[in-house]
């Protein structure tokens, strides 16, 4: 079975690579071929040494790497796609960050107008691999972990619908499950044994049920401030407002709740987070010696050590200053939750699993197209949304809203429209004014003016 990843020359693809190693299943069911494209070959040079020595230091099978900069080239024959692409690399996120900053507004990857910019730029792209898929692959299934993944699944998704491909692309993101699990935990439960009720968008989602043997176990959580404490959303939205909420929202909910903290935050510290990872990870490509896969290993490793205890630390610091927990920082996540969809659609494991899908009628007030986050049963004919059921009024106007912001981005990247685009940003919540939506959409080279 082949599989392709696009951004192959990606910091996370090691991740992806070590989870391949794990899979312990049979042949039919397994990866044998590890296609890497990237349009940047140092990159990839650099990942594959870092791949290289994952793999040597693993006893038992391992899929073929093959790395190349030809798109075309690594689509055909392709069985599964992981679409990871970055637009304009890290220089293109600082610039999302650092507009909006300049505005007095919220700048940040995927939340915000730094998120709706990130769109812009990336929608065309995503597009045009969707279309290439169709015609080079159109019997695979895309996994989309590409941000912002709500609208880019739900872009690519049109693409291959309008070709009668049917719904052969799915989103994922890590946020949803490790919420899950660390809630499980801090209720001195089983993960793998708890049940989740979750529902919403990508990065804009609530967890309102965590049933173990059959009983919800969330109200208990929920009137225990020890144990609220004892994980990151606890720490990070405090007891008392997740008792007024009755629900455990996604991490991204804080610059929402607290934008304004939030904000100041971000504007306070030395740095922003893409130029954070820019530096870090233009060290690690720098340093990275692709003749010395253990010196590539070892340079990645601790840059990603480096890069998970520094994760949403603008937030922590809004929040009173707080350090991630170890088990927190192993990294990955959304590589796992990606084999384990592949694995139920290859080998026909029904399992379930959050993921970000049309909904199909699962949440009520949004049409069947558009692409929510919800828990999805798996199996070989794909992933079915499970119907979430009455959600409440809070949350259903955030996620129509922020649905009304991602198509209109959709609408600007395909059109070229200025007046889509200047929609998107006016329209988000976290943008207080049509003229800031509009200075910085024109700082931006926004669709209509020269970049």
């Amino acid at each position: 079975m082949r599989l392709t990843v696009l951004g192959g020359g990606g910091f996370r693809v090691p991740l992806v690579h070590r989870a391949l190693l794990e899979d312990s299943g049979d042949r039919a069911g397994r990866v044998t071929e590890l296609v890497l494209y990237d349009t940047d070959r140092a990159r990839l040079d650099a990942i594959g040494a870092v791949l290289a020595h994952q793999r040597a230091r693993h006893t038992g099978p391992a899929p073929a790497l093959r790395a190349t900069t030809d798109l075309d080239d690594a689509l055909r024959g392709a069985d599964f796609v992981f679409s990871a692409i970055r637009v304009g690399g890290l220089a293109g996120r600082v610039r999302d960050e650092r507009l909006p900053l300049a505005e007095g507004v919220l700048g940040q990857e995927t939340v915000g107008a730094g998120g709706v910019l990130y769109g812009l730029r990336t929608l065309p792209v995503a597009v045009r691999v969707a279309e290439r898929i169709a015609e080079l692959a159109p019997g695979a299934w895309t996994i989309n972990f590409t941000n912002p993944a709500g609208m880019v699944t739900e872009a690519m998704a049109a693409v291959l619908r309008e070709r009668g491909l049917g719904e052969r692309v799915i989103g994922i993101c890590d946020s949803p499950v490790g919420l899950c699990r660390r809630a499980a935990r801090a209720l001195g439960a089983d993960p793998d044994r708890a049940g989740y009720d979750y529902v919403g968008l990508n990065h804009l989602g609530w967890l309102r049920r965590l049933t173990v043997d059959g009983r919800d176990r969330l109200p208990e959580l929920l009137a225990d401030p020890a144990a609220l404490a004892s994980f990151e959303e606890g720490r990070l939205f405090g007891a008392d407002w997740l008792r007024t909420l009755g629900a455990l929202p996604n991490e991204y909910l804080h610059y929402y709740y607290f934008n304004r903290e939030a904000v100041a935050a971000v504007r306070g510290a030395r740095e922003t987070r893409g130029e954070f990872l820019r530096g870090q990870q233009s060290r690690f490509y720098e340093l990275a010696r692709p003749d010395d896969p253990a010196q590539a290993y070892g340079e990645w490793e601790r840059t990603r050590r480096e890069r998970e205890e520094t994760y949403l630390a603008e937030s922590r610091e809004a929040s009173g200053g707080w350090e991630r927990d170890s088990c927190d920082l192993e990294g990955g996540g959304y590589d796992r939750v990606a084999l384990a969809l592949m694995r139920a659609i290859a080998r026909d494991e029904r399992t379930t699993l959050i993921l970000n899908v049309p909904g199909r009628g699962a949440v009520p007030g949004l049409d069947g197209d558009a692409v929510v986050e919800v828990p999805c049963l798996v199996d070989a004919s794909g992933a079915h949304p499970l119907a979430a059921g009455a959600v409440a009024a809070d949350q259903l106007g955030l996620m129509l809203t922020l649905k009304a912001v991602e198509r209109a981005a959709i609408e600007a990247a395909r059109t070229g429209s200025r007046g889509a685009a200047l929609r998107a940003l006016a329209l988000h919540p976290l943008v207080d004014s049509v003229g800031v939506a509009g200075r910085i959409l024109d700082a931006a080279g926004g669709p209509g003016r020269p970049a």
